[in-house]
C-alpha cells in the first residue's frame, strides 16, 4: 500500500466545522509528503457539527434500507426515515462534494474511515429495547445494510475521485468490550451477553467483502485482545493504538504481522518542549523499540502506515495540522531505522 515506504494518515475525526477547508488541508498535506514518506490522504469526520457528522451518525447514513434517528441516548433504529437521518445523509453528501473538490486530480491512495459493523451494534439502539448488539438477528441485518451502505458510499467515492485507490478503515473500539461480554445494558445494572468471536469475525468479514474490492484495514482500538476477530476477518490489515500495548500484546501483534497482515499502528501525538521542540524521535520509538524488542526484521517497518488518532482534541485545524506534519517528520525516522 505505501509502496515499500512508511506510509502516514489519519483516522477521520478533524476540528472545525468547514469540511471542504478541512479536506483540502489534509489532501494537500498528505500528498506532499517526502519521498521516504508515503502520504495517504483521508476523508475527514467533523464531529464538532453535531451527532449527525460524527461516527456513529455518519455510519447510520449509510444504512442501506435501515432507518434510524436520534433518541435521548444517541442514534437508534427507527419505523420510518427520520428528519435526523435525511440530516445525517445530508452531511455524507456534503463531504462526498468537498472530496471531489479538494481531490480533483489525485491519483493514489485514499483512506475511508468508517465506524465498524461491531461497535455499531453496540452504539446503536433497537426501536424498543436495549443496543443493537443484544439481538443477534438484529446484529445480522445491521452488518448486511452496512456492508451494502458501504458499497454505495464507496462508488460515490470514486466518482467524485476517479483516481482514487480507496482503503476502507473499519474503526471497531469496541470490539473486545463486545466479545468479553462486558458492555453495560441499558439499565447499567447488568452487562451484556458477549458476541462469540467468530460471530463477531463473521459480522466484520461480510461488511469487508462490501468494500467492493478495496482493501480494508481493522482498527481494534486499545485491546489485543480483538486481534483475533480481526485475523478470522480474512481482511487485509489491523490498527491498535500502540501507546496501550504491552510485552505480551506486542508478541500477539508479531504473531499476526508474521501471519500476513499489514500494520497500521496508531502511535500518540508526540510531546514537545518549548527548547528542544517535537519529540519526533521519541514517537519513533515508542513503534521502533518494541518492534525489534519482539523480534520483527526492521525492514518491515517500511510496511507500517502510521495512524494519527483523535485529533479533534488538539484545538484548532492548524494544531491537527501540527500534529499530522509531527506524524510525518516521525516517519521519516522510522524509514531510517527500516534501513538499519
Amino acid at each position: 500500500m505505501s509502496g515499500g515506504r512508511p506510509g502516514v494518515t489519519g483516522t477521520g475525526p478533524w476540528p472545525g466545522l468547514d469540511v471542504l477547508e478541512a479536506q483540502t488541508v489534509v489532501v494537500g498535506d498528505l500528498v506532499d509528503t517526502p519521498s521516504e514518506v508515503a502520504g495517504l490522504p483521508f476523508t475527514v469526520t467533523l464531529a464538532e457539527r453535531g451527532p449527525w457528522a460524527d461516527r456513529v451518525g455518519r455510519a447510520a447514513a449509510l444504512l442501506a434500507e435501515l432507518p434510524t434517528e436520534l433518541g435521548p441516548h444517541g442514534w437508534k433504529l427507527a419505523d420510518r426515515p427520520s428528519r435526523d437521518l435525511a440530516r445525517a445523509q445530508a452531511y455524507v453528501r456534503e463531504d462526498v462534494d468537498a472530496l471531489a473538490v479538494a481531490g480533483h486530480g489525485w491519483t493514489g491512495p485514499l483512506v475511508v474511515p468508517v465506524l465498524g459493523p461491531m461497535t455499531l451494534a453496540a452504539s446503536l439502539y433497537l426501536s424498543r429495547g436495549d443496543r443493537v448488539v443484544s439481538d443477534a438477528g438484529a446484529v445480522r441485518e445491521l452488518a448486511a445494510s452496512l456492508a451494502a451502505g458501504l458499497a454505495e458510499h464507496l462508488a460515490a467515492v470514486r466518482r467524485s475521485v476517479p483516481g482514487a485507490e480507496p482503503t476502507v478503515l473499519l474503526h471497531e473500539p469496541l470490539l473486545a468490550q463486545v466479545m468479553a461480554g462486558v458492555l453495560p445494558s441499558f439499565s447499567g445494572y447488568s452487562a451484556l451477553r458477549s458476541v462469540p468471536g467468530p460471530v463477531a469475525a463473521e459480522r466484520i468479514g461480510e461488511v469487508a467483502r462490501g468494500a467492493d474490492g478495496a482493501r480494508v484495514i481493522v482498527h481494534g482500538g486499545t485491546a489485543w485482545t480483538s486481534l483475533g476477530a480481526i485475523r478470522a476477518a480474512q481482511v487485509d490489515g489491523f490498527a491498535l493504538a500502540v501507546p496501550s500495548l504491552d510485552e505480551r500484546s506486542w508478541e500477539k501483534v508479531a504473531e499476526v504481522i508474521e501471519g500476513g497482515l499489514a500494520f497500521w499502528p496508531e502511535l500518540a501525538p508526540q510531546a514537545s518542549s518549548q527548547c528542544a521542540g517535537p519529540d519526533v524521535a521519541g514517537q519513533a520509538d515508542s513503534l521502533t523499540r518494541p518492534w525489534r524488542s519482539v523480534g520483527l526484521p526492521m525492514a518491515g517497518l517500511r510496511d507500517v502506515v502510521l495512524l494519527a488518532g483523535d485529533i479533534t482534541g488538539t484545538g484548532s485545524p492548524d494544531d491537527a495540522r501540527a500534529v499530522l506534519a509531527g506524524l510525518v517528520r516521525a516517519a521519516r525516522v522510522v524509514a531510517e531505522r527500516a534501513e538499519a
